[in-house]
């Protein structure tokens, strides 16, 4: 029987202000430092902002800083995210894939507002842009900001009434190819790792098909333990990316001391025999 250490020293998934996170950069490397952990990837949706600022305050306490990014992507209808560690943020592929879909994110944050303000909601969109104070609006801020304004008790209530497929204010999403994304990360140098896999909610046929393509459009990992699935995944998991030849990567997909997922660090460890991403990469963890 395996359980989570005290603390793992590996987190490779986590986000800042710098997309849906709730605290700076600086302020999330001091927790990251605080909670035990000695290596960390930054890991924001669609944008990597955050970085440099991460990276001053990384030094400084002597973390070593993997910098990332999860890219909002879409295999057969379904929304995927991609992690990708080890990028070259300055890399000219990489960025313009990801203003097209911060272009895109910009675009749903309009029209969100605009269908919310249909439904006797005024100034959502400004309301949602400030409750983000970054470069990024995403649902998850419109949800904060209808619950701060009372329209909904949480953030439950507020996609099941309003952001949620098929509610008032939904907007289906158009993300790109997930081949592309890992085409952008891999552009970058970087290793392309399939996000919370657990979370799809995929048949095991389907979700095997998925990884298979994805480590066929040049993939390298998934998420074997993260703190945004079922602690039970977790075996079913190393025996998939055992059995394709796939490298496990750990992350708890953190997002803020007061959102859900897991605390920094608080994760399971690889299963035996699962190769850990970071060697599969060939970057050393110290």
């Amino acid at each position: 029987m395996s359980h989570p250490n005290p603390v793992s020293p590996v987190d490779l998934h986590m986000h800042s202000l710098a997309s849906d996170g709730t605290m700076t950069p600086s302020d999330l490397v001091q927790r990251v430092h605080a909670a035990g952990v000695r290596v960390m990837a930054l890991t924001d949706h669609d944008n990597t902002a955050g970085l440099a600022e991460a990276s001053v305050q990384a030094a400084a306490l002597d973390i070593q800083l993997i910098p990332g990014v999860e890219v909002s992507s879409e295999w057969s209808t379904q929304g995927i995210h991609v992690v990708g560690l080890f990028i070259d943020p300055a890399n000219g592929i990489l960025q313009e894939g990801l203003s097209r879909i911060m272009a895109f994110r910009d675009w749903r944050a309009l029209e969100i507002g605009r269908l919310l303000d249909g439904a006797g909601i005024p100034d959502a969109e400004a309301g949602a842009r400030a409750m983000a104070g970054g470069r990024m609006v995403g649902r998850s801020h419109f949800a904060r900001w209808l619950v701060r304004e009372g329209y909904c008790a949480d953030a439950n209530e507020a996609f099941g009434k309003y952001l949620g497929r098929g509610c008032k204010a939904y907007v289906p999403s158009d993300w790109i190819p997930m081949p592309e994304a890992v085409g952008w990360i891999n552009a970058a140098g970087g290793s392309a790792v399939l996000a919370h896999p657990g979370r799809y909610k995929l048949s095991g046929t389907r979700l095997r098909a998925l990884l298979t393509e994805f480590r066929d459009a040049g993939g390298i990992g998934l998420e074997v333990c993260s703190g945004s699935q079922a602690a039970g995944d977790r075996e079913h998991l190393g025996r998939l990316a055992r059995q394709l030849g796939m490298a496990g990567s750990v992350g708890s997909d953190f997002h803020g001391p007061d959102v859900g997922h897991a605390a920094i660090g608080h994760l399971l460890t690889l299963p035996d025999g699962v190769e850990p991403v970071w060697d599969r990469a060939g970057i050393h963890i110290h």
